[in-house]
Formats: structure tokens, sequence, C-alpha cells
């Protein structure tokens, strides 16, 4: 993180500025937000204006005549404590050296055109810390152009860090520690103002999880312990805002040395339990699919699938996704399908149209249910590239097709839509059952969907029509030339009868037009010609 000299500080070398500190009762705490520092950066720079705050000796030089400083004043300057106060403000900052602005004007006055604020170098330095009662310094040399010296206590370092106690174990009596290129050097003096405060959990209460991240990292650095687990102890009991916060705080204590405790942040994104992701998502899909409130249901059906959508874009869930596709899916779909057939007997008897409303509706409610929840299982095995079986399984359902004519459309076109959406996605290439699979699902259902198809437009607002037309003509363009004949006359004599009630497959009867009397055509004279030329050329030869 950082590269660590040991060296003297010599006098006169850099100019130290003052910097607000609060001094406890339990010895030394120093906060310093980027305020601070901007500010600090901003006043060593030479091509900016002082404030008039900050600079009453530039006004007075304007407004009157230049006079000498009271004697008084400057021992007062000189005799004011700098760091021991529990708190200075920024006027008294810019006040406590007001010989030292004008100098620095006036020096720069003399050396003529001030260079490009490109060039300049960005120096600034702040001191730390009470003197008085500390034995030793750290200074931290900053990327950003900050020297900030700590005077510190040499006992307290080497409780608190590891660090520290090594490298001033190594030269007994050392006086300064100097640490260069350092990443983070305000949260570097936060970190040791750490180790002077008894009570660090109410300290880390006012910080951001971002601060509490950078301290973290500072503090493995340093080898202080209890400030490393006071931080961990703090991410596992804040909530974390949004994806980027949790990935952050995640990978941040991921990598963190062995040995550190950080279990019990990561509880909240891992789990001990071996099967949680399959057994949970089955007790989730039986929920929604048990759901009579409709709101409630369509909502959690939503976002089901949108999480599992997300899943099946995530490498590290494929052999789960697999395993929960082949096993507890189709169980569900299985389950469902034997509901739906045991259904559709009962609303086919003879007897079922006579009974009262209160004992058909909740038997055409639960048949609405099922073929719902069939739907949304084909999407869920849609989205994972695993819904051939879903289609063999459909197409192999001749008795529930068969039992499809007896009752009557307001009951039976849910059922519809299961044959829509399969032949959608066979059009889309979503799926590719095999061709045996193709000619017996439009044996099967073909004619129930043409059936229910005037139904379907008009009273069914989640059917798109022209979808599940083009879905339905490109599946028959995929069978063999004689079975797309069979299947397009079929239809053409349907929609010679009802008209825009069936289907419209215009486009696939055009494409089976073109195949069937116009290419074979074209194919001949292609190979007459190739023949004539031919033939031409042994002339020649």
């Amino acid at each position: 993180m950082a590269e660590i000299k040991v060296t003297r500080v010599g006098q006169g070398q850099t100019k130290i500025k003052n910097v607000p500190i609060a001094v406890t009762p339990e010895g030394f705490w120093c906060c310093p937000s980027p305020v601070v520092f901007q500010k600090s950066l901003k006043a060593q720079n030479p091509m900016n204006k002082p404030k008039a705050p900050c600079s009453p000796p530039l006004k007075t030089s304007v407004q009157k005549k230049p006079a000498p400083v009271p004697v008084s004043e400057r021992r007062a300057s000189a005799a004011a404590p700098t760091l021991s106060k529990l708190l200075l403000s920024d006027d008294q900052q810019c006040s406590s050296g007001p010989e030292r602005t004008p100098a620095r004007i006036s020096v720069a006055a003399d050396r003529g055109p001030r260079p490009k604020i490109e060039t300049l170098p960005r120096k600034v330095a702040i001191e730390f810390g009470e003197p008085g009662t500390c034995d030793m310094k750290v200074v931290l040399l900053g990327k950003q152009g900050f020297c900030v010296k700590l005077s510190v206590n040499r006992d307290v370092l080497t409780e608190k860090s590891s660090f520290f106690a090594d490298k001033l174990s190594e030269q007994a009596g050392l006086s300064c520690l100097q640490i260069d290129d350092c990443e983070d050097v305000e949260i570097y003096v936060e970190t040791v103002g750490l180790m002077y405060c008894k009570d660090m959990k109410q300290r880390l209460m006012k910080q951001s999880v971002s601060r509490i991240l950078r301290i973290l990292k500072v503090a493995e650095f340093l080898g202080f312990s209890s400030c490393i687990q006071s931080c961990l102890d703090y991410l596992e009991a804040v909530p974390w805002v949004g994806d980027e916060e949790e990935e952050k705080v995640v990978s941040t204590v991921l990598r963190l040395q062995a040995g550190v405790r950080v279990n019990p942040v990561l509880k909240r994104v891992s789990s001990d339990i071996s099967n949680v992701p399959k057994d949970t998502l089955f007790q989730i899909i039986e929920l929604v699919l048990n759901s009579n409130e409709e709101r409630g249901r369509r909502e959690m059906k939503s976002i089901v699938l949108k999480l599992l959508r997300e899943n099946n874009n995530s490498l590290s869930s494929q052999a789960v996704s697999s395993v929960i596709c082949n096993d507890m899916i189709y169980g569900s779909c299985r389950s469902c399908l034997d509901s739906l057939l045991s259904l559709f007997k009962q609303a086919a008897e003879p007897a079922f149209s006579d009974k009262p409303s209160d004992d058909r509706d909740p038997i055409v409610k639960h048949i609405a249910l099922e073929a719902d929840n069939l739907s949304w299982l084909l999407d869920i095995l849609i989205d994972k590239l695993a819904a051939d079986e879903f289609a063999l399984m459909w197409a192999n359902q001749q008795e529930l097709a068969s039992l499809h004519v007896k009752l009557p459309i307001v009951s039976r076109y849910h059922v519809s839509c299961i044959s829509g959406r399969l032949f959608v996605g066979i059009g889309r290439g979503q799926l590719l059952p095999s061709k045996d699979m193709r000619q017996l699902l439009l044996q099967t259902w073909l004619q129930p969907l043409m059936n229910d198809y005037n139904w379907l437009q008009h009273g069914c607002r989640s059917f798109d029509g022209k979808l599940v037309e083009e879905g339905i003509g490109r599946t028959i363009l995929t069978l063999p030339l004689e079975d797309q004949q069979s299947i397009l006359l079929s239809w053409l004599g349907s929609f010679l009868k009802t008209g825009y009630s069936c289907p419209n497959l215009q486009r696939a009867f055009e494409v089976w037009w073109r195949r069937t009397f116009i290419r074979p055509h074209v194919e001949s004279q292609g190979n007459a010609m190739s023949d004539s030329s031919i033939l031409l050329s042994k002339q020649h030869e």
C-alpha cells in the first residue's frame, strides 16, 4: 500500500500549516475532512487569491498606508497555542499567521510573471497532534501533494498497531517514521487518530459505508486489529444501499488477510446450507403456483421470471440452473397437466352445464389458473433454453385435446394460449423439437387453436394474433414439403369458410407456393442452361 522510510525531519524544509483538530479527554483525536485538505491545498496555491476574511493585512495595505505590526501583537501571535485548543475556526487559522501571506505575494511580484498552474508544485504541509505530549513524529507523504506530520505517542502506536510495533522495534529511539506514496492521506490521519479513541464504535457510526471501507483498508495495512474488528462490526450491522455498494463491501471484505473474522459480514450474501438455491426456488415457485390472489400472483410471476433471467446470464448458475430445469420445474409441469386433465374431464361431463354457477365457477377458475401456471412455467423453460421436453409433453396430450372441443370456449381458451406460445417459441428458434415432435404438435393442437382463434383475438388482452400467426407459419415451414402442403391446404379450407376468425397463414402459404411451383421450374431451367453450355463447349473443342 505504501513505501516506508525512516528519516529525520530537517529544520526549515517545509512550512507547516496548522489545521483545526480536537483534543479529547482520551488524549488525542483528529478527524480531518476532505474540505480541510482541499482548503489547505487551495491556500498553498499561489494562483488563488486569498479570501477576504483570511487576509486582513491585504485590506489594510489597500485602504491605508502600511504600518508596522505592534510588538504586543507579534508576541501574542507567537505565544498563542495552535494545536492544544479543543477546536479552532477557519478565521482563527487564517489570522494565526498574519505575516505569511503578504510576504509570499511580495516575493511573487518580484519574480515577474507567474508560471502556469500546471507547472507549479502541489505541496501542502499539515501538522496534527500536540507536540508537548508526544515523543515522536509520523510523516505521511501523499500522492495528492500532501505532507502530513503527526505528533504521536510511541506507546500508543506500538500497542495498537503491529506495523508500528515492528518498525519501532527495529530501531530503538527512533524519533521520526516516514511513509511515502500514501494513497489516502486523509484516512491515514483519521486511522491514527482512532488509536487514541476509547469508544471507536461511536466514532465510526458517524461515517458512511464508503469511508469505513477506506478506513478498513488502512487499518489492515497498519495492523490495527481493534479498528478492523470495529469496521467489520459496523459493516455487519449497517444497511448497504444499492448493488454497487454491496459489491464494494463484499469485495473489500473478501480481500482481507486470512485470520480476520469476516464471516458475520459475508453471511448477509451467502449461506452455509448446501441446497439453498434449489430448495428455496422450489418453495418460491410452489407458492406462486398455489396462489389465488390475482394481483400479487401477477406481480410475483413477473419478478421471479425477471430474476431467473438474470440467473441465466450468470455463468456461475449454469449447473444449478440445469438441475432446477430437469427436476423441479418439469415436476411442477406434470403436476399442473394432471390437474388440468382432471378438471377438463369434470367440465366435459354432460351434466356439468346443468349445474348452478356456484358449482361451475370454481372449476372454470381452476382451469384458467392451471393453464396460466403452465404458460408461466413454459416461459421459464424457454428462457433457460430447456423447453423441448415441454413441447413433447404438450404434443402427447391427445386426451386433453379431445376433451377441448367439449368445453365452452370461455372455459378452454386459456389452454390454446399455451399452444400459441409454443408455436411462437419454435418460430423464433427458442426451442428445437424434432421433426416428428413438431408434426405431432401441429396435428394435436393446431385445430383446437383455430377453433378458439376468434375468441382469443377479441376476448384475451394478452394474445398477440400477428405473433402467433407468424409462429404457426414458421413451424409449418420447418416440416417436409409434403407435410407443409397437407397442413396448409387444410388451413385454406377453414380460412375460406371463416375468414379472419381463423389464423391468417398467407405468408407461409406464399412460401410453400414458391417452393412447390416456382423454385423447381427455375432449377430445371438452370440445369437446362448448364447442359446446353456444356454441349456448346464440347462442340467448340
